[in-house]
């Protein structure tokens, strides 16, 4: 599994193509939307292979479920997406083969957490800014080996 699959942004942040939420919807929640990755704000953790791209978006974000997707295209070019359909109660639920995410949500925060096969886990959280144009995800990767590494994902909305 590779460590920035495993980011989400929520990402990973990682984050991305769903069924459209109604607008009314839309309107009253500040993740719903697209959201493309500021390579120049974001920190990624050491030893993190940089993305060419990352674009998160978001269908639904609610206290009861979260739906969103996110592509991440590789310096060659090459696309790869991951979508995440789960309840938003805190518990742990399958994701893909072998990873597990939990989330939750608390007014204008997103807070995720991804477990891989090996031991590894990825937590992050995520905010909105004020005018809803920015979401900051503040994360920590930690390894099979115990070690923590943070970064910091920003995207711009559209």
């Amino acid at each position: 599994m590779q460590r920035r699959g495993m980011k989400i942004g929520i990402g990973l942040c990682g984050v991305l193509l769903l069924a459209a939420a109604g607008s009314a919807w839309a309107d009253s929640n500040p993740f719903v939307g697209k959201w493309h990755w500021n390579k120049a704000q974001s920190k990624l953790a050491p030893g993190e292979p940089v993305p060419g791209d990352m674009t998160a978006e978001f269908s639904r974000v609610d206290t009861k479920h979260v739906k969103w997707s996110v592509t991440v295209t590789n310096a060659q070019g090459r696309a790869s997406v991951q979508s995440f359909d789960t309840p938003a109660n805190g518990e742990f639920y399958p994701i893909n083969g072998d990873t597990v995410a939990s989330f939750t949500v608390n007014g204008s925060t997103l807070q995720g957490t991804f477990k891989g096969p090996a031991g590894e886990m990825d937590s992050l959280t995520c905010s909105v800014s004020a005018d809803q144009r920015k979401m900051t995800c503040n994360g920590a990767m930690t390894g099979s080996d115990g070690k923590t590494e943070n970064y910091v994902d920003v995207y711009d909305r559209g």
